[in-house]
């Protein structure tokens, strides 16, 4: 935790905040998605609708917002400096931004050409990014598990990449592939070796440094990250290799490793010493009660052949994951990284004699709970327009729409605040300058 101290090794401001800018537009496109696609885009996971709509979450919004926290994190939290950091985070935001946009038109015109320019831009990107980590992390100690779980975290993106690459090219026309097999496998390192992987990393970090929490303990800090990576890499070689039982097993067992994060980081929540919890904080507890529901109707389908033949199941599984989980721990980190990024890039501006602003006045505290209302009012009718597509799958874009929108507004209004108070802490350091 020595590390978080160290504020001027924090990249330029504009780095991580070219991502963060970038990721409510890509759900605002999602939501327009749903919007002309209608109640068609939840007849079945695999519409070409519902695989765009997955990719403009994934890659455009998740995506974005976990490389651009990582470019805060690695030098401030693990004290490794990433060479050329804003040239490497404008390369990357093109690269994935572009790709993003063209992965999700593939998906809806099955072009082979979009495919190409889609694996290609979004592989470059996240190659160059994992190159730079990489570099910046060599040598550093991994005696801190979040540092172990910043480097497992890019093993995993790495392998989902990888096979995304892959099965996009093989989407092209380049070569056959068992599809649905690779699908599979590419689903469960996105969403585990990579996304949870590196949000129990961050965790680790924020939730006791923000929510004033007890730390998580050493028996599951230490060892999540690698143990995760190790039933990913069984369970990938047992489906490949058609071993049904063993792989069923590990499946089980890497589920279960998700539902111990998420009812320890429940439990951790409910010793916080904050009297009353904060946007936030519901965000996280939002996202851990839906990754248990994920995890719980996994189980359940896999249990009950009746409910695994259903087509909805899969779908609530993907909202609760994607909607429920993902987007809102992301969007309550958002709320907390953005302001601290203003915070402390003030800070280091004012030079010791000109504080910078407290933290919670960056954003409005009324303009956040309204935004957490909105994105709770999607989700619920996201959950609707799965049973009942024909009545809310309108509703639901429209919620969807305005509830990333207004996540927008904030973040513009974070960036608005710091440019004017940057320019009073420079008046008054030259005023005072000249004045000596």
């Amino acid at each position: 935790m020595q590390a978080l101290l160290s504020f001027e090794q924090a990249p330029p401001f504009t780095a991580p905040l070219r991502f963060f800018l970038t990721a409510p537009l890509f759900a605002m496109l999602a939501a327009l998605l749903v919007l002309w696609s209608g109640p068609e885009l939840f007849a079945s996971r695999w519409t070409p609708a519902a695989l765009a709509l997955t990719h403009l979450i994934t890659v455009g919004f998740m995506l974005q917002v976990m490389l651009g926290a990582m470019l805060q994190i690695l030098p401030v939290a693990a004290g490794a400096n990433l060479p050329r950091p804003l040239l490497v985070a404008t390369l990357v935001h093109i690269a994935i931004a572009l790709g993003a946009l063209l992965l999700a038109a593939a998906f809806l015109s099955y072009q082979p050409l979009a495919f190409r320019l889609a694996a290609a831009l979004v592989g470059s990107g996240v190659a160059l990014f994992v190159a730079a980590a990489g570099y910046s992390l060599y040598g550093v100690s991994s005696t801190d598990p979040t540092i172990r779980g910043l480097k497992a975290a890019l093993i995993g993106l790495s392998v989902t990449v990888c096979l995304g690459v892959l099965l996009a090219t093989a989407l092209a026309g380049a070569f056959e592939v068992p599809l649905l097999q690779l699908t599979s496998i590419h689903l469960g390192w996105g969403f585990v070796g990579w996304s949870v992987v590196l949000l129990a990393a961050v965790a680790s970090v924020v939730v006791p440094m923000f929510q004033m929490t007890p730390p998580y303990p050493q028996w599951f800090a230490g060892r999540f990250s690698w143990v995760v990576l190790a039933l990913l890499s069984l369970w990938s070689v047992a489906d490949t290799a058609a071993w049904q039982r063993v792989e069923a097993l590990l499946a089980g067992a890497t589920v279960l490793s998700i539902a111990v994060f998420a009812t320890l980081t429940l439990q951790l929540q409910r010793r916080s010493k904050r009297a009353r919890f904060d946007a936030t904080q519901r965000y996280w507890c939002v996202a851990m009660l839906s990754a248990l529901a994920a995890c719980s109707l996994w189980l359940a389908a896999r249990s009950f052949p009746a409910l695994a033949e259903r087509q909805e199941w899969p779908l609530l599984c993907g909202v609760l994951a994607l909607f429920g989980s993902f987007m809102s721990v992301m969007t309550g980190m958002l709320y907390k990284i953005v302001p601290f990024l203003v915070w402390s890039h003030l800070q280091n501006l004012g030079r010791g004699r000109v504080l910078a602003p407290n933290m919670n006045k960056v954003i409005a505290g009324k303009q956040i709970d309204g935004q957490m209302y909105a994105h709770l009012l999607a989700l619920l009718l996201l959950f609707g327009a799965v049973l009942r597509p024909t009545w809310f799958a309108y509703p639901a874009g429209l919620a969807l729409l305005a509830a990333n929108g207004w996540l927008l507004h904030n973040i513009v209004c974070a960036v608005r605040f710091y440019r004017g108070h940057r320019l009073k802490i420079e008046a008054q350091t030259t005023h005072a300058a000249i004045g000596r």
